[in-house]
């Protein structure tokens, strides 16, 4: 599958979920395309900069033209709430985890006021970033999402929790556990139980290894929040688009042959 044909079937399914949001006379691209340009950019990874340097050359043909970066970069904070509706429903087993992201190398800590992460180990080393946590449904596909700084411990995701507690259970480790109590619906599992919440892992790893998503450079929470948002679409879309293609898929993660 070409670059693309990739484009296309990503905006394909993305513009058939938004078949009733309307463009805004003024706008330049519909909101499914600023969507699906947000999904590209979680996809591909890397600096924003360089993301539209690529679509801009190579394809701004399939979008009927292109407006300027830092346009483009407020219409996908405005289209937030739209990737947002791509998640998918919960269903009567989920999984929580969480997903370390570096924004800073440690050298770097305490240059700017704003200063976005937080310092902490992640794997060994010290890093400065966020923690973001996704829980996901039986299919492996995005249920609700959040993120905090990466010192923050995995305790302050349970309201996460709280959002989907009459739709199912949601499975977790026993780093959320938390003396003042915890969730009627989290069911916290030790090691080596319930291993089908190894599907997670596997999420986090088509994460790191396809969107490159271990390491971010964003440096305003506005911007990050989009990225996540359309990284979470991404996925849902991706996980869908792969089962379509592929039947015999119902039950695997890949996202791999969507690789930009």
């Amino acid at each position: 599958m070409t670059t693309e044909d990739i484009i296309i079937q990503i905006f394909y399914a993305v513009d058939h979920a938004m078949l009733k949001v309307r463009k805004v006379p003024q706008a330049k691209l519909y909101p499914s395309e600023v969507v699906t340009i947000g999904i590209l950019f979680a996809l591909k990874g890397g600096h924003f900069r360089a993301f539209c340097r690529w679509l801009k050359r190579d394809y701004e043909a399939l979008f009927g033209g292109l407006p300027d970066r830092t346009t483009l970069l407020r219409q996908l904070r405005a289209q937030q709430y739209q990737a947002d509706a791509l998640l998918s429903e919960a269903s009567v087993l989920n999984v929580i985890d969480t997903f370390p992201i570096e924004l800073l190398f440690p050298i770097r800590a305490g240059r700017t006021k704003r200063q976005l992460g937080t310092k902490n180990r992640d794997k060994g080393r010290w890093s400065i970033g966020v923690k973001m946590c996704w829980i996901l449904n039986v299919l492996g596909q995005v249920v609700a999402w959040h993120w905090l700084p990466m010192n923050q411990p995995d305790q302050d995701f349970l309201p996460l929790v709280d959002l989907i507690k009459d739709d199912g259970l949601v499975r977790a480790d026993m780093r959320l556990r938390c003396k003042k109590g915890i969730p009627e619906t989290l069911k916290l599992c030790l090691k080596g139980t319930w291993n089908d919440r190894m599907m997670v892992e596997t999420t986090f790893s088509l994460l790191t290894v396809v969107c490159q998503a271990k390491k971010m450079f964003h440096r305003t929470a506005r911007h990050l929040e989009a990225r996540l948002s359309s990284m979470a679409a991404m996925f849902n879309v991706l996980i869908g688009l792969d089962r379509r293609l592929h039947p015999d898929h119902k039950f695997t993660l890949s996202i791999a042959e969507f690789s930009l």
